[in-house]
Formats: C-alpha cells, structure tokens, sequence
C-alpha cells in the first residue's frame, strides 16, 4: 500500500501526457450526494488546462428495453465534444422479494482502455470510488505510469473504497473540484409587469444535454 497523498486540485500546466476515465453512475452519485451537478464541458476544460489531455473517457450502463434512455442527451453530446463514450447493457431483474433491480458495471471495460493506454501516459485520472479497481491501479503502477483517484469522503458512507484510495499516489476529493467543474447555477429572468400590463410567462429554456443527469444506475442492485 501506498502513503496517501491529498491534494486538493492538479498542478497548473503540466506537461505531462494524462488520460481521464469516468465510471458515469459512480460519478454522478457522488456529485449529487455533495449537492452539485457535473458539468462536463467545464470537466474536460479543467484538465485540457492542466495537461496534455491524451483521451477522456466516459462509461455507463444502459437500460436495452427502454426505447428513450434520460442518458442519451448527454451520451450523445460527450461523444460530439471530446469524449470516448463506452457503453454497455444494464441488466434488469425481480427480486425475491419482487422488487425491480438494475445492476450494471463498467469495471472491465474500464480497466482495458486503461491497460491499453497505458505506454501513452505518464498520469491516469479515474473517476470512481470502487474498491474492485485497486489491482488495476498495481498494474498501472507497476508500468510506471501516476494514478489519481478522484471520489469523496465527505458523504455518509463514503463514495471510495479505502483500499482503493491508499493504493492510488493521489486522492484529491469530489468536493475539492465542485468550483472547477460543477454547473454554473443561472439565476432566472425577472420581467418587470406594470399594474395594467399582461402577464407573459417566460419559456423553458432548453437543457444542455452536457447538464442532464444520468440516471442512477451503478455496479451495486439498486432499487
């Protein structure tokens, strides 16, 4: 095991060659247990700033009876703006006890680009708090190549594994990113309305499909 290094965001233009990969569920839960929405554009634009920027990567698991999934806004504008998106089916299933279950995990997949990439990069950035990916973070490691892990303590329970944070070089908390990467919240439009005017309600803006939450489906039953 590693000594834990906390940072609390990535140097300023580094040099260095880095490859970022999002475990989407993983993500979006622990952004929402800190009560901020992910912006992606803002994400890759953190760390283009930050590094030479090799490949970002996204993954999730989809529903395959659902004919409109709530992700494919969002699926679709990470593949048009940067992103490597990688999918695959979610499984659906009863319980004993008759409840609807979704169970999906993006582990292998993930640790195959990772290993792929690897004689590319000199950092790799993982997004996810699961404990199964500590033996690929050794392997990384072991080919001489920087792991960072980026997930929170500060929810109840915590989003990562502790094994998965120790075996890491660096852990730098969700929370710590929020103003770098979180969703600029827009104040609405306040039309002022004279005693004898007509009242107009104010159309919907459109979502930005790079805003829409994914829905929760992680590599754990849900509900």
């Amino acid at each position: 095991m590693n000594q834990i290094t906390r940072a609390h965001a990535l140097p300023p233009e580094s040099t260095e060659r880095l490859a970022v990969f999002i475990d989407g569920a993983n993500l979006y839960a622990a952004s929402r247990n800190l009560g901020f929405d992910v912006d992606y554009k803002n994400l890759l634009a953190y760390f283009r700033q930050r590094s030479q920027l090799v490949r970002a990567y996204y993954y999730t698991a989809l529903l395959e009876t659902e004919e409109y999934s709530s992700l494919r806004p969002l699926i679709d504008w990470l593949g048009y703006n940067g992103f490597s998106v990688v999918t695959k089916p979610a499984k659906e299933f009863t319980d004993v006890n008759g409840r609807r279950r979704v169970k999906g995990s993006v582990d292998i997949e993930m640790t195959v680009d990772i290993l792929d990439l690897t004689s590319h990069l000199d950092h790799v950035v993982i997004f996810s708090g699961d404990g199964d990916l500590r033996r690929l973070i050794e392997a990384v490691q072991r080919r001489g190549v920087r792991v960072t892990v980026i997930s929170t303590l500060r929810t109840q329970p915590a989003s990562i594994a502790d094994e998965l944070r120790r075996q890491a070089d660096a852990f730098i908390d969700l929370a710590d990113l929020a103003e770098h990467i979180s969703r600029q919240q827009v104040e609405p439009r306040r039309r002022a309305i004279s005693s004898g005017a007509r009242h107009t309600p104010l159309r919907a803006t459109p979502v930005e499909p790079f805003r829409i939450a994914p829905q929760d489906i992680t590599d754990e039953d849900v509900l």
